[in-house]
Parts: structure tokens; sequence; C-alpha cells
């Protein structure tokens, strides 16, 4: 007994906590199953292991401040055939990371652009690799203030510090110039050195209007297309399936005899 509680106190004060917990089940097991003395220890130990990666995981997931938790074994793929699972599962490799290319997933509101970003991007953290998320107007209202502050140097390392970052519902509202010069250094500031993930409603075509300035988006697009993946989903919004399939609407109506207050938010 004075040796177990030795080895207690020496497991604390080393920090591995999860290897006290386990202690007394882990000797039991040993006990029953008659366990070497080596296999005994590998148990111990890879329950540590294995607790201080969920917690590297809760913490890297809770950092990248996602809407909410997707893989891409939750997508329905046959939902969207649109989309191409090979090519979707390819980039789940996380090739994309290694080489600094970005995902531009384009496409109507409801069809899993953000599912999908958030699925990739909590591959990326699970693999060890540092992601976060914002939504387009927050990140570049945030960029914006900061460059009106002369404070741009230092917010812009929020968004340069992650391997991964994913930038939501772009082209859902326009930029003033401001905000679209800083988005421009910050795509720059990534360009072959991280990878982004940009969920977007628009068209390419439709950057320059949005942006405010040809010129920008030009060059915005210039450095997120050298490298990069492009997806274009077609298809129904889940979101409005599901009102379909719980009877609030027909595939007529929402064509064009619908009626209704039209003020239903369906986000991306």
């Amino acid at each position: 007994m004075i040796a177990l509680e030795q080895a207690r106190q020496y497991l604390e004060s080393l920090g591995l906590k999860q290897a006290v917990e386990v202690l007394d089940n882990t000797l039991d097991t040993a006990a029953v199953k008659q366990l070497t003395y080596p296999e005994m220890l590998e148990q111990l130990l890879s329950a540590e292991v294995e607790a201080r990666r969920e917690r590297y995981l809760s913490t890297r997931t809770k950092l990248a401040h996602f809407p909410y938790q997707r893989t891409i074994e939750q997508f329905d793929f046959s939902f969207q055939p649109s989309i191409d699972e090979r090519q979707v599962k390819e980039l789940a490799g996380l090739a994309f990371v290694a080489e600094a290319s970005n995902i531009l997933l384009l496409g109507p509101p409801g069809v899993g652009k953000t599912h999908l970003a958030v699925a990739l991007a909590k591959k990326a953290i699970e693999s060890g690799h540092g992601a976060y998320f914002a939504r387009a107007y927050d990140l570049m209202e945030d960029l914006r203030k900061a460059r009106a502050e002369h404070n741009l140097d230092r917010r812009m390392r929020v968004y340069l510090a992650p391997k991964v970052l994913v930038v939501d519902e772009f082209g859902f509202w326009p930029y003033d110039r401001e905000s679209a010069t800083a988005f421009f250094t910050l795509v720059a500031a990534r360009y072959e050195r991280g990878s982004i993930i940009l969920t977007s409603n628009k068209g390419f075509g439709e950057w320059g209007e949005l942006l405010g300035d040809t010129v920008i988006a030009s060059a915005v697009l210039d450095r997120l297309l050298h490298h990069s993946h492009v997806l274009n989903i077609r298809g129904e919004s889940y979101r409005l399936r599901e009102k379909r399939q719980a009877g609030l609407f027909s595939s007529h109506q929402l064509l064009g005899g619908a009626t209704g207050n039209g003020n239903e938010n369906h986000g991306a």
C-alpha cells in the first residue's frame, strides 16, 4: 500500500491526472489478466495520452469559434449530387493545408457550404493544426476598425495564426472600400502561408461590385484562386427540404406560389 500511494503521488507530481484516475482499475485489470509490467504501463500511459488528446481537441475546437460541430460523415452527399464526394474526401486528407491552398465553396443559401467548411477545419484541428472561424462581415468590420485605429497589425495576428481560416457568408452584405482593402491585406498576408476556406453565395464576377472596387476584387481573387479548389454547389436548401417534408409548403409554392411574410433567414 505504501508503494501504491507513493506511485500515486509521483503520478500527481508529474501532472498525469488521468493516470492517477485509472491507476486502481489498471492494477485490478493487470491482476485479473496477468498482464506484464510493460503491458500494465502501456495501459496506464495510453489512458493519459488519450485524455490529453481529448483536452487538446476540446480547447482547440473552442478557440476555433465554430457555430456548430459538423463532420464529413454527417454530410448528405445524396441530397447534393452536384458535389464530388470523392473530391471532398480527398480534401479531408488535408493536403491542402500542407500546400497552403484555399477552398472556395460557392452556392445558394442552405446547400451545405458552412457544414463542409466547418467539417474540413475540424479535420485540420484533429491533425494538430490551428483553425479559426469568422463570418465575413464580422471579420471585415473588425479589420476595418483596427485599420482606422492604427491597430491592424495586432488584430491581423488573430487571423494569420491558424493554419486554416474559415471565412463564412462572404457576399451576403456589400462592403465599403476600407473593409475591402483590409480584407485584401489579410488575403495577401496569408497567401502561400496558410489556407482559407471561404463560403460565398456570389459568383466571382460579382465580387467587384460586392467589394466596391474591381481592382481590389481582382487582386483578392488572384491570390485566392492561384492555389485553390473551387466547389460549386447547386441544389436545394437543406432547411427548406426539412420544412417541405414537415408539410409547411410544397415545391410548387416554393417556386412561385408561396405566400407569407418572407422574413425567414435561411443562412448558408
